[in-house]
């Protein structure tokens, strides 16, 4: 039984900590970096994390979904802090953080591929720090050496693709963490209704055309499910995803999470992945054993 259980709320934090007599553990939601998506709720095998739509208020933007986590129920599992792609969720084990889940290779981390050519860059280009959504990049140059740094947060990067697209000299290459599908159907959305819009948090993923249908450049989408929890309409937005990109993993816990994130096809795609995986590694144990008798 835990000592003390204790759930603190800021601007800037949602924290829970729960202290035992020899560990103490800790959940920490940075409020900056969180969108509000659905992602670890949806995972959570507790059912703590909760999405809450906020309502909205006549003649204002839309804002983005809260987070909450239920103290009683989270047991600092770790799921939340390998599936965030916006890296907004932290959890430590007596002031370390640490992932137990990742730890103990039951449930794998994203993988966010992210490379710079920085002998491409211009000393006076900043394109790929002015156009990302999360301000994750910072480019520092030294005009008289020629010399430039970029620096990416890639811990918090979503793999969006914004500066990988519109950097003019292709010195930046970003493979997606997840692919998949986002329909908005036209008849069912609610004229002048721009809440999706003001809610996704990348900038170009959602977009009005010429005739202020809002549209989707799936180029950008990260299908975190922002558009789809804030949607005053039950079915205006379809979303599904189809591939997530992650560290490999042998596990129920996260095929079970594969189940809830991805579409049914994703997950058999998968499994049949990992059978083949286990065969090819089966038929070169045998026969580096055939070697061994033979020599």
């Amino acid at each position: 039984m835990p000592m003390k259980t204790q759930k603190i709320t800021t601007d800037n934090q949602l924290i829970i900590e729960r202290r035992h007599h020899a560990k103490t553990y800790k959940l920490t939601i940075d409020q900056a970096s969180c969108v509000g998506c659905e992602l670890c709720s949806l995972i959570c095998p507790r059912e703590a994390i909760k999405v809450t739509k906020k309502p909205k208020i006549e003649g204002e933007k839309a804002e983005r979904p809260t987070i909450d986590v239920d103290e009683a129920k989270c047991h600092y599992c770790g799921m939340c802090v390998a599936i965030c792609p916006y890296g907004a969720v932290h959890v430590a084990v007596d002031g370390e953080n640490i992932s137990l889940v990742v730890e103990k290779e039951s449930f794998p981390k994203l993988i966010r591929e992210i490379s710079v050519d920085t002998t491409k860059c211009p000393t006076d280009c900043k394109e790929c720090e002015e156009v990302c959504p999360l301000n994750l990049i910072k480019i520092e140059s030294n005009s008289i050496k020629a010399q430039v740094t970029v620096e990416i947060l890639k811990e918090r990067c979503p793999c969006c693709g914004l500066c990988d697209v519109k950097c003019p000299e292709g010195a930046i290459q970003v493979r997606r963490i997840f692919t998949g599908k986002l329909r908005i159907d036209q008849e069912k959305c609610p004229s002048e209704c721009r809440d999706c819009l003001d809610a996704c948090p990348i900038t170009g993923a959602l977009f009005l055309d010429e005739k202020d249908k809002i549209r989707v450049n799936e180029l950008f989408c990260t299908y975190c499910g922002v558009c789809k929890i804030v949607c005053p309409e039950e079915g205006a937005l379809e979303l599904s995803r189809s591939t997530i990109r992650h560290t490999p993993i042998r596990s129920g816990a996260w095929n079970k999470a594969l189940e809830k994130l991805a579409s049914t096809l994703e997950v058999t795609k998968e499994l049949r992945g990992k059978g083949k995986k286990r065969a090819m590694e089966a038929v070169k144990k045998r026969l580096e054993t055939r070697r061994k008798q033979i020599g």
